[in-house]
């Protein structure tokens, strides 16, 4: 079992980048492929980036190509999310999950373990 603390989130204007964290405990983090997800006020969840246990493959939503990066430091058991160019539609409440199958990045099925969640304001 892993344990998923996330931390970054706040309040950023439009155009402007934060760096969310995701604090990782009990067994070893890099046996674990990683996710991040979001869900904004009265919609569903959905699939943000994903990162293989290495490290090495990473997977993006369509929408942040090319803003977001996913990465890990598995020697400090942390996951990471940079995100450049927000926009005020990715208000949201932003998730870290871990997996401990080897396909479905893009899914919430494959995802055993969840954080909490931080949230994210973009203002316009």
């Amino acid at each position: 079992q892993v344990q998923l603390v996330e931390s970054g989130g706040g309040l950023v204007q439009a155009g402007g980048s934060l760096r969310l964290s995701c604090a990782a405990s009990g067994r070893t983090f890099s046996s674990y492929a990683m996710g991040w997800f979001r869900q904004a006020p009265g919609k569903e969840r959905e699939f943000v980036a994903a990162i293989s246990r290495s490290g090495g493959d990473t997977y993006y939503a369509d929408s942040v190509k090319g803003r977001f990066t996913i990465s890990r430091d598995n020697a400090k058991n942390t996951l990471y999310l940079q995100m450049n160019s927000l926009r005020p539609e990715e208000t949201a409440v932003y998730y870290c999950a871990a997996s401990s199958y080897y396909t479905g990045e893009y899914y919430e099925w494959s995802y055993n373990y969840w954080g909490q969640g931080t949230q994210v304001t973009v203002s316009s």
